[in-house]
């Protein structure tokens, strides 16, 4: 199998190229009448081709007279007055992803780093803000505020406008840049897509996985009932007393309830020798229906994907300040992940004269169904073998249902936006299981050489958690823009968000003594029988309280008012000035389940307001260029879960993480600088240098407890980043090749972009930080000068290929680099954790073709090709410890789109 890779990777590099796309229509010469307004929703909307062309009506009479109507769409990243790369249906279909993470790892200076979020500019995801048609997401993770944008497949979303430069018509949270998805809108004519594709990957697609039963339904990505919590322990739940043995609960209830609790479906580790190849099918469908003075669009889409992968993972830890000797642990841990992400979307757009009303509903469900089994050895158990295994089930929802309203009166302009988002995460029977190994004999066990779990002695655990997470959003907003005199345009717009959030993890520990060694042998299921746990007294321990918080609230309510003014100062030199006040209200308080009247536990109450100003200048020194300098004050706010004193594992990592409640806001003041090319229709070169200094950077740091990588976060006391970006996109037209037909129409295609990052964190004798209300030292969790978490050095995208202008034919070649970045700062003065994201080698082939009258589109993909591999390592001389290394392989998938 790996020859038959290595020779598919071969063949598909000398036989293919990328075909790359043009991000927008040309702009026009330098002075023309076209207002470039501010990015909104729809600015990132670009109309096709088609829709660039007028009507031309000859009206009857004998002084015939030609009336030309239509649209006139310019090029968005020219005509806007901030820095703004756009990702068009057509772009984000030729990267061939299947989600818009993936789209937007291919744009100048943004990176994606676990689990689809996204980073601009080395800074982390908390300095991003992700819009949906502009308005506020909630987030289904308990580790962040900010949404994955790994859940929002490519099939809803239309277009992505990333704006790097700070407008006040945007919230304040915005430090490295804006990401606005606009999702399909109007249809322009009426049609039908059925798509369906399949796909495989070399490290997983008929390998050995493993995998458990869980339910009938698991395949569709919604559980059937199996995961219900029991009426037993729900009632337990109820009571609001810790479910221990005692006054409350005697040592019947609690076998009752550990009888109560779904064993094998949920237990048992099943091998399986061939994983499933990956599938999936979607439906999309348009109507447009005439009305006097305008229409009404219909849109809807739906679908299904069902992915699995394998990671054969090294994970080590060390306490020795230079990484020596052996690892305090090392496993060898193969996990298997079954993602199932289902769909939905229902779109409704009225157009009258010049007004557009828009209601959209989105639905997006993503399960994961993972199961884990581990080999290693820890030395707090003596060097002894130890057997690890988990099984989980996670399920994250977003329901998005908002309204915006575009009303033009001749000089006046009113836009209105209005949302409701709902956002879940269930984490239903988290299992986990502890086997040592007992390498020594004994009068019960003459071999000594078995694996064993004592159930809560010193060989051995068995655990079960439920987590419950729910986030609401509301948010709306006004913006009023009225034309002073021509080239002058004031706008002010207030703007209001409130989002609430409810997480609460109950968890436990099997308790037993004296099992006898032969029962200690039994496989999971066996193990915690009912049978088991009549004979042996096996119950159940609550541990949710013992490190951190078992639930808490979450609040955030914002108000904002802003005044911005867009003018022409002079011939060729344009302004876009303003101010945003930004009243916020951040609160998390731990939530006291057991009524037990007091808690250690910090609560957080974050109250501030900020003036947050903006200026643009963008002067067009010649037809067809433009330099742009920007400055402004932004901010950053901690995350939910950051600033929460409850444990959270981490199913991608595998890591603990813990939140400190005494975080504050994080303040930035920005600086940039552009120029811009624009030689030629569809064609650019930029070169940009940016400048920003942050107080009280939020990071992450690593300790490690019992043998467990715990990570939290601090405020360091003052960061810099600074960089320079360049970007290229050139047409070479192929017709002077030949004669032949083939070339006529075809081009070859290059575009790419570079970013250089570099970033410091400063502290000096004296600095402090505060962790969990004590106020530390900051040189204890901090080295001065070292890079912020996140930030790569270098980025490199560029895309090469064939495309042909006439007919769907792209043959696309993509490549991206990412040199290493700190994830985490190391435990105890280590060297900090490093990812290695290292180059990664896409092959993307689109194929239009018409069969009895019905376009067909078939599509190729070829994923990391160069075989790459993920690390994220430790490093002092030639000492080395990986917390996280693992073969990707590469990934290969067909499918094919038929429309009616």
């Amino acid at each position: 199998m790996t020859k038959r890779s290595i020779f598919a990777s071969m063949l598909l590099l000398s036989s293919a190229l990328v075909a790359p796309a043009a991000l927008a229509q040309d702009a026009g010469p330098a002075g023309s009448s076209t207002e470039a307004t501010p990015p909104t929703a729809d600015a990132a909307d670009p109309a096709p081709a088609d829709d660039d062309q007028p009507d031309v009506s000859i009206p009857g009479g004998s002084d015939q007279e030609i009336v030309v109507t239509g649209r006139y769409t310019p090029n968005v990243v020219r005509a806007t007055p901030e820095v703004v790369s756009v990702l068009s249906s057509a772009d984000i279909a030729r990267t061939g992803e299947g989600d818009i993470s993936g789209s937007l790892q291919r744009v100048t200076g943004l990176s994606v780093v676990g689990g689809g979020f996204v980073y601009v500019r080395g800074l982390g995801d908390r300095y991003s803000l992700a819009l949906l048609n502009g308005s506020p997401l909630p987030s289904p993770e308990p580790l962040k505020r900010v949404v994955p944008l790994d859940i929002f497949p490519s099939n809803v979303i239309d277009s992505t406008l990333v704006q790097k430069s700070y407008s006040v018509n945007f919230p304040g949270e915005f430090g490295g840049g804006v990401i606005n998805l606009t999702t399909k809108s109007t249809p322009r004519e009426n049609f039908l897509t059925f798509s369906g594709g399949i796909g495989w990957d070399s490290e997983t697609t008929n390998e050995l996985g493993y995998t458990y039963y869980g339910g009938d339904a698991d395949w569709t990505g919604f559980d059937d009932g199996t995961r219900d919590v029991p009426k037993s322990l729900a009632a337990a739940f109820a009571r609001g007393k810790p479910i221990i043995e005692g006054a409350d609960f005697s040592k019947d209830d609690l076998e009752a309830i550990a009888m109560d609790l779904v064993n094998a479906p949920t237990t048992l580790l099943q091998q399986n020798n061939h994983i499933p190849v990956n599938w999936s099918a979607g439906v999309t469908g348009g109507l447009t229906i005439p009305m006097a003075d305008g229409e009404l669009g219909i849109i809807a889409t739906a679908g299904i994907s069902n992915k699995w992968r394998t990671r054969d993972t090294l994970q080590q830890t060390s306490v020795e300040a230079d990484l020596s000797g052996d690892p305090q642990t090392s496993y060898n841990r193969v996990v298997t992940d079954n993602r199932v992400v289902v769909n939905g979307l229902l779109g409704f757009g009225l157009e009258i004269g010049d007004h557009k009303l828009r209601w959209t509903n989105l639905y997006i469900r993503d399960t994961l169904k993972q199961a884990r089994l581990a080999l290693g050895t820890d030395q707090n158990q003596s060097g002894r073998d130890i057997m690890k295994q988990d099984t989980a089930w996670y399920e994250r929802q977003l329901i998005n249902t908002q309204f915006v309203g575009e009303f033009h009166f001749d000089r006046l302009k009113l836009d209105l936006r209005g949302a409701y988002a709902n956002s879940q995460r269930e984490a239903p029977y988290e299992r986990s299981f502890t086997y040592v190994r007992t390498n020594l004999p004994t009068a019960q066990d003459p071999v000594g050489d078995k694996f064993v779990n004592d159930l809560g002695g010193n060989k051995g655990d068995a655990t079960i958690a439920f987590s419950d997470l729910n986030e609401d959003l509301w948010s709306g907003g006004v913006d009023l823009s009225y034309e002073i005199a021509p080239r002058i345009t004031g706008t002010v717009g207030y703007a209001y968000s409130d989002t609430s959030r409810t997480s609460v993890r109950r968890a436990f520990q099997y308790r037993a003594s004296n099992l006898p060694i032969p029962v200690q042998q039994l496989r999971p299921d066996y193990l915690l029988s009912d049978a088991s746990i009549q004979l042996y007294d096996i119950t159940l321990l609550e541990t949710s309280a013992q490190d951190g918080t078992a639930a808490f609230d979450a609040a955030l309510t914002t108000h904002a008012g802003y005044a911005q003014l867009q003018a022409e100062l002079l011939s060729g030199v344009n302004i876009n000035a303003g101010v945003r006040y930004e009243d916020a209200k951040q609160t998390v308080s731990p939530i006291d389940l057991f009524n037990s009247g007091a808690s250690s536990i910090v609560d957080t109450n974050l109250n501030n307001d900020y003036w947050l100003p903006a200026v643009t200048l963008t002067w067009e020194v010649a037809p067809d260029m433009q330099l742009r300098v920007s400055g402004s004050k932004t901010i950053a706010r901690p995350q939910f879960r950051e600033l929460v004193a409850q444990v959270y594992q981490d199913p991608e990592s595998n890591r603990l993480f813990r939140g400190n409640p005494s975080l504050t806001d994080s303040r930035l003041t920005n600086a940039e600088a552009r120029y811009e090319w624009y030689f030629a229709k569809d064609q650019r070169l930029t070169v940009a240098g940016f400048y920003k200094s942050i107080d009280n950077p939020i990071e992450a740091y690593t300790s490690i407890s019992d043998s467990s990588v715990n990570t939290s976060y601090a405020n360091a006391p003052k960061a810099t980043l600074y960089g320079v970006e360049f970007e290229l996109q050139k047409y070479f037209p192929l017709d002077t090749l030949s004669d032949a037909p083939f070339w006529s129409s075809r081009r070859f295609v290059l575009i790419g972009n570079y970013t250089y990052t570099q970033s410091d964190i400063s502290v000096a004798a004296g600095d402090t930080t505060t962790i969990n209300g004590v106020v530390q030292d900051a040189s204890n969790f901090f080295f001065d000068g070292s890079p912020l978490t996140g930030q790569s050095d270098h980025l490199v995208n560029f895309q090469i290929g064939l495309e042909d202008q006439d007919h769907l034919s792209q043959q696309t070649l993509l490549v991206t680099y990412a040199s290493p970045r700190v994830t985490s700062r190391g435990p105890s003065g280590q060297p900090d954790l490093r990812e290695k994201p290292g180059i990664s080698l896409d092959f993307v082939a689109r194929q239009g073709i018409n069969l009895l009258n019905k376009e067909i589109e078939l599509k190729f993909e070829a994923r990391n090709l160069t075989g790459r591999n993920y690390e994220e390592v430790q490093e002092f001389g030639d000492n080395r410890i990986f917390f996280n290394r693992y073969k990707i392989g590469r990934s290969f998938s067909l499918s094919a789109s038929l429309k009616f």
